[in-house]
């Protein structure tokens, strides 16, 4: 019996906000700048901290029958949707609304809303507040609604690699044949809870983030939405290979030699059909923590012992967790659907780490070179709970 032959699946349109600007064109023009306009200090209830906030106006409401639906977090992902809903409306009308999945990845959901009401409310009931904004589960099953679709719609929430996981499982639900199109992407929303809980641990920073330096004192927290149209028609960047592992070392540390992470960077690579002499750039989970940048370093220097060139690009928009994956996907995706955008830069202080091995970070304006007949990067997650996500993208 012949062999099935898995049609590749394509990203056709992103739509993104985050600390570098508030859709696609302002992140375009902060990349070449260097600059983040949202990174800086912010007042917390315990004190300050070092973020990335999405700094303009959120002035896209959900409709009025999913008004209950309104804060914070719903109001970044309806302003990423927003920047590819033409896109979406025309696979409506091509495929039907009940053809079209929506994936997304969260950790925070609506929890920002929630904590407003239980610190400033004397009544809560009377509070303008519905706990459906805080549900986990509620990001992609309200973005179809938003959005008039009727296939699958779910949320993954795997801390950092959650919408990271979200392209692996749109791409299954087309290779199924259960959807035509797929919405994904995720969102995450600055809290509190996050804040408080990250420095608890001792991971945060307060001044900006250094990856992989010397210097290294943890992470900034980010909010931000990326969201793709993900369909089988040819496109101009395809999702050429996923990996996905779990190495349950710890609830919060990695595998100080990163063998989980290695298992899903060369499963990636298989399911693309590559070598790593392929890849040409990497963008780094690269948390600037002591144990991640020490694991992800070794793993790197195993799995592209000739070197890639890679960065690091949470000083451009801090670590926003559940939304992650699909912004540094979503900045791969730049750099191969665009001739004028630039590799990301890798910002840290130079000051390298000696007892890491030296990885090749993109410091000065690079491009892709665009003679190849196909060009691939990778983008590399992981999470609390040893969960870890790499994914392949090709031009």
């Amino acid at each position: 019996m012949a062999r099935s032959v898995l049609r590749p699946v394509y990203l056709h349109a992103l739509g993104m906000v985050n600390a570098l600007g508030g859709d696609v064109t302002a992140i375009v023009g902060a990349l070449a700048r260097g600059e983040a306009p949202g990174m800086g200090p912010i007042r917390t209830r315990l004190g300050e901290a070092f973020v990335g906030r999405v700094v303009g106006p959120l002035d896209v409401a959900p409709p009025a029958a999913l008004a209950h639906y309104d804060c914070r977090n719903n109001r970044l992902l309806l302003l990423a949707l927003a920047q590819i809903r033409p896109q979406i409306d025309v696979a409506r009308e091509r495929f039907g609304a009940g053809r079209i999945g929506v994936v997304l990845g969260t950790s925070t959901s609506g929890i920002s809303a929630a904590e407003r009401v239980f610190t400033q409310a004397d009544d809560c009931a009377a509070a303008p507040f519905d706990y459906r904004q805080m549900e986990i589960g509620t990001a992609a099953p309200f973005a179809a609604a938003a959005l008039g679709l009727g296939g699958p719609a779910f949320t993954i929430s795997t801390a950092c690699t959650s919408s990271a996981k979200a392209f692996v499982a749109a791409r299954r639900l087309l290779r199924a044949n259960l959807c035509d199109a797929v919405v994904v992407g995720g969102v995450d929303t600055l809290c509190e809870l996050t804040l408080q809980g990250f420095a608890s641990l001792e991971s945060t920073s307060a001044v900006r983030t250094n990856p992989m330096s010397v210097n290294r004192r943890g992470i900034n927290i980010g909010e931000g939405a990326a969201v793709f149209l993900m369909s089988r028609d040819e496109g101009p960047v395809m999702l050429a290979g996923a990996g996905e592992s779990s190495d349950a070392h710890h609830v919060s540390a990695p595998d100080p030699q990163g063998a989980g992470g290695e298992l899903a960077v060369r499963a990636a690579l298989a399911d693309a059909g590559v070598g790593a002499t392929a890849i040409g750039y990497v963008n780094l989970h690269a948390t600037a923590t002591i144990k991640n940048d020490q694991m992800e370093a070794q793993l790197m220097a195993r799995v592209f012992p000739d070197g890639v060139a890679a960065s690091g690009t949470k000083p451009l928009t801090g670590h926003t967790l559940g939304a992650a994956g699909a912004t540094e996907a979503g900045l791969a995706w730049l750099a191969l659907a665009r001739d004028d955008v630039a590799l990301p830069r890798h910002l840290w202080d130079g000051q390298a780490d000696p007892a890491l091995p030296p990885l090749d970070f993109v410091e000065a304006v690079r491009h892709l070179p665009r003679g190849a007949a196909r060009q691939y990067l990778m983008s590399n997650s992981f999470a609390f709970g040893g969960s870890n996500v790499s994914l392949v993208f090709a031009r």
